[in-house]
């Protein structure tokens, strides 16, 4: 659970909230009209965090990788009027 607290009393007491996550291992959430604005976590839960991000992005590039290159069937052709497909260079 996050401590939260508004803009302007963050500013008044911001070193206090930087020793509260440094050495009591708080995380802050700073808000503005009661909507969290920004967060204030330590260096080690901040790297923890862009360690997780890096694994979900290589999964999603290797699943779009494995999609295979699907080409129409000789039914959908017919069945939508194409007369004719794009095939590159040197295939006949």
């Amino acid at each position: 659970m996050a401590y939260e607290i508004p803009v302007t009393q963050a500013r008044a007491e911001f070193a206090d909230l930087i020793n509260r996550v440094v050495y009591g291992g708080e995380r802050v959430v700073v808000t503005r009209h009661g909507k969290p604005l920004v967060a204030l976590v330590s260096a080690v839960d901040l790297e923890r965090l862009e360690a997780s991000e890096e694994p979900a992005e290589e999964e999603i590039v290797s699943s779009v990788s494995k999609v295979p290159e699907a080409a129409p069937a000789a039914r959908e052709r017919q069945r939508f009027g194409i007369a004719a497909e794009h095939r590159g260079p040197g295939v006949s």
